[in-house]
């Protein structure tokens, strides 16, 4: 009897996307902060923790529960039937995510365009597995991008053409000329993908204006946009700009949205809104957000019925405004984003070459320095100074970000803050980029 042979696979005989850097780069970042656990970390973009409260789970869905039996008049063999079975598809919270994007958003929809999934990831996969017909097919992106989107991209074999993004968050001249020169190659821009509020990892927002001419743009060129609008609640305090689905009049706006910021990471619900107008082989009409149901029914079959519980009962408790909800966490957001600007202010103003955006809101920041900044370095910072943050060339497609690095401000405490920038200092020391050093106030603010 001859020995077995061991069933054991090459990586050229599976799917090149396991060979990509956007696929591997998360995986790279967790594996160093797991070395280094003592490291202070700047570079997750977590929500705070502090909020967290395991018994507002159980009090959400009990809230659901009974607006299931009180408000819609399920019997109790209804509400545990669809609590606890498979559920439908779209979603058993779509009407409530609708007054949702109502109430925060302006952002008026039939409930029946809203798909429920497994976190934004899976609402990206979707919309980019049902867009991507043939080999023609392209999306377009403001560079740099984040990696979810490159990564769900390369998934379904559908390039990604870089935009710059250019002094209001999206060039649209080079859009334009973006959408013109693939189809002179032969290929066919679907959508481009754009995160108007706060961008991750830039941290640029487009202004009102930019806004209404990328949808002219759109509509000229024919084209959809991928809307994704993670941060857009966490403004610096001036309230929120109009999103570009809540601007659209012609249904060109796919609206990718989560609730991994402004309710639970851990319930890994998000959605899609997804009301444009399909006509089948027989001139039938339905909406995009049916074909999106269909994919997903093959992927995950439907999103956690107790995870959207969760969401739902939080919905229902704040009177659908997530906005009201999170304002603990919108000031804990915006002392950190002001903490961590005036903090390189501080140590770094006085340094030639050392830059830093200063954005209105969200999660982070970006700093350009005067050496090169890879996953290299990034290993021996956490290593020798016990500092992480993420190299920015992880979120280009082709050489760029080389110089710079991306702080996440969300989900550390103001001392953390203090003591993480001055091992950032120090590593730059070694680097020969010798820092200011200002006195500081009481607080962490520089004078």
């Amino acid at each position: 009897m001859r020995d077995a042979q061991a069933a054991d696979l090459a990586t050229a005989d599976l799917h090149g996307s396991l060979e990509d850097p956007a696929l591997t780069s998360m995986n790279f970042l967790n594996e160093v902060t797991g070395r280094y656990p003592d490291a202070l970390s700047f570079a997750p973009g977590r929500p705070v923790e502090q909020f967290f409260d395991v018994e507002s789970v159980h009090r959400h869905l009990r809230t659901f529960s009974n607006h299931l039996s009180d408000e819609l008049g399920y019997s109790e063999e209804e509400v545990r039937r669809t609590l606890c079975q498979y559920g439908r598809t779209k979603g058993i919270v779509h009407r409530l995510v609708a007054r949702h994007v109502s109430r925060d958003e302006g952002i008026e929809v039939d409930p029946e365009s809203v798909v429920v999934t497994v976190g934004c990831q899976e609402a990206i996969f979707l919309v980019l597995r049902a867009l991507r017909a043939d080999e023609r097919d392209v999306l377009l992106s403001v560079s740099p991008v984040y990696v979810g989107l490159t990564g769900a991209a390369r998934l379904v074999d559908m390039p990604v053409l870089p935009v710059s993004s250019g002094a209001a968050g999206i060039d649209l001249d080079d859009l334009a000329a973006q959408i013109r020169g693939a189809r002179q190659r032969g290929e066919r821009p679907r959508a481009c993908y754009v995160m108007p509020d706060f961008a991750n990892p830039s941290g640029a927002s487009m202004d009102v204006a930019t806004r209404r001419a990328l949808l002219e743009v759109a509509e000229r060129e024919d084209i959809l946009l991928l809307e994704d609008n993670p941060y857009g609640l966490f403004h610096g305090g001036e309230g929120t700009l109009p999103t570009l689905k809540a601007l659209d009049i012609s249904r060109r706006v796919v609206y990718l949205g989560s609730f991994a910021k402004t309710v639970l990471p851990g319930a890994r619900v998000g959605y899609a809104v997804a009301d444009q107008r399909v006509t089948d082989a027989q001139g039938e009409l339905g909406l995009f957000a049916d074909q999106l149901s269909k994919i997903k029914s093959m992927v995950t079959v439907n999103t956690s019925p107790i995870a959207q519980a969760v969401v739902g009962g939080a919905l229902l408790e704040n009177d659908y405004s997530l906005d009201l909800a999170n304002t603990r966490e919108q000031e804990t957001y915006r002392r950190n984003l002001r903490q961590v600007v005036d903090g390189l202010e501080a140590r770094f103003g006085d340094c030639l070459g050392v830059a830093w955006n200063s954005p209105a809101g969200g999660f982070f920041v970006c700093v350009t320095v005067p050496f090169t900044v890879d996953d290299d370095l990034l290993e021996l910072s956490a290593r020798r100074h016990g500092v992480l943050w993420t190299p920015m060339c992880h979120f280009y497609s082709g050489s760029g970000g080389t110089n710079e690095l991306r702080l996440s401000v969300s989900s550390l405490t103001g001392e953390q803050i203090e003591e993480g920038l001055d091992r950032l200092a120090a590593l730059f020391a070694e680097l020969g980029c010798i820092p200011a050093m200002k006195p500081m106030q009481a607080g962490g603010r520089a004078p």
